[in-house]
């Protein structure tokens, strides 16, 4: 099968697409052949070497963790998905790195996956399982309640999209962070409020907030605007002990927690319409195009998600 891989840590011409073999499923998985997958920043930050510390590949690596096809093969402990069943899924980070979604084909324990819509297209779905995930289990980790004033930093990134609507969505008052060429953009997602990161600095515009989800890194400054009982989560920063521990406010990390069930509610809320799924830019799954989806995504200026398709000669399947 073709597939995207990297040979040695390093910048975006390390990627490479070459033939590989098609993944061996456990009893427990299912074989996914996928239309379409997606960027995130932690595809870059992996690819430059920077998650060592967290998982120790063997090269060559396949990178991606977003998946969206049919079901071409299932284990023998899988009864509740089938062989043509059209699936979306986030799939657990292979220790070994070779099982990534920049492949024809990808393992999936059956347990992450959830069914496509049929009113979705795979790269619309592709788009959704890491950042849309995050995005769902850090406003429940924040404990974000209809009334609440919430920030969502860098709103119009592939997490913010989804955050934006998702609070909306609970009832929260939403203020974001972006840039002015952005402003539109973000409000049309729902944003009640929207700070020019150019321009000002949160803690001079903000004050007495529920909760904050930081993507940036700004923490004292996340943590400075929270009332009293107040929640912090990021997802883009290691606090310290004193952060953490910062009285009357609860201050801490999140990290994905990838499954079939929370990804069922993304599923209802795209196909029922209440979350739009925003693309940024589609490429073919070539050495140049995986390159410069790489390139793409550390721009930092996507607007939304940054999409591979696998299936370049094909029509779009529903």
């Amino acid at each position: 099968m073709r597939a995207a891989i990297i040979n040695q840590y390093g910048d975006s011409n390390e990627l490479e697409v070459v033939d590989i073999a098609v993944p061996v499923i456990k009893a427990d998985e299912v074989l996914v052949e996928n239309v379409a997958t997606s960027i995130n920043p932690i595809d870059y930050k992996a690819r430059q070497g920077l998650l060592q510390a967290r998982f120790q590949w063997q090269f060559p690596v396949v990178l991606g963790w977003d998946v969206a096809g049919k079901i071409v093969a299932v284990g023998d402990d899988v009864d509740n998905f089938h062989v043509g069943d059209a699936v979306f899924a986030r799939p657990d980070i292979d220790l070994l790195g070779k099982n990534g979604s920049y492949a024809e084909y990808t393992a999936v324990k059956a347990d992450k996956l959830a069914l496509k819509p049929e009113n979705i297209s795979f790269e619309t779905a592709a788009a959704v399982p890491l950042a849309g995930l995050t995005a769902l289990q850090m406003l429940r980790q924040l404990q974000v309640k209809a009334g609440q004033k919430v920030l969502i930093q860098a709103g119009a990134g592939g997490v913010g999209i989804y955050a934006i609507q998702l609070a909306k969505k609970i009832g929260a008052y939403v203020a974001t962070t972006a840039s002015q060429r952005n402003r539109d953009f973000v409000e049309r997602l729902g944003a009640d409020q929207v700070i020019d990161y150019h321009l000002n600095n949160i803690v001079d515009v903000l004050s007495d907030y529920d909760a904050v989800f930081d993507m940036v890194g700004d923490i004292d400054n996340g943590i400075a605007i929270l009332k009293r009982g107040g929640h912090f989560v990021t997802v883009s920063a290691k606090l310290t002990e004193k952060q953490k521990q910062t009285a009357g406010k609860t201050v801490t990390e999140g990290w994905l927690d990838t499954n079939g069930k929370d990804l069922a509610i993304l599923a209802d809320a795209m196909a029922d319409g209440t979350l739009d799924v925003v693309l940024d830019s589609v490429y073919p799954l070539t050495t140049r195009g995986i390159r410069s989806a790489h390139e793409r995504s550390e721009t930092h200026h996507a607007r939304g998600k940054i999409v591979v398709q696998v299936k370049v000669t094909e029509k779009e399947e529903k």
